[in-house]
């Protein structure tokens, strides 16, 4: 009996990113903001209770989480 030669099967598996270069961008934009927003909290002056430390910092480290998971969810 002839044994039957099988080719083997080659499928053209392309490897593709999860994410594209834009959305690596925009996750670096929100690392930067986040990273501002903790530099705003830290402050100079002595005052614990000051406007930028209080209010500002806190909705630019929000935002800027946001804005990653914006970037994450983006297509």
């Amino acid at each position: 009996m002839a044994e039957k030669k099988t080719s083997p099967i080659v499928k053209d598996v392309k490897s593709e990113l999860v994410f594209t270069k834009k959305n690596y961008q925009l996750l670096l934009i929100s690392i930067a903001i986040v990273a501002v927003g903790f530099i705003l909290m830290m402050g100079t002056t002595g005052d614990i209770y000051d406007f930028r430390r209080t209010l500002l910092a806190p909705l630019v480290v929000l935002f800027g989480f946001a804005f990653g998971i914006y970037a994450i969810l983006k297509k």
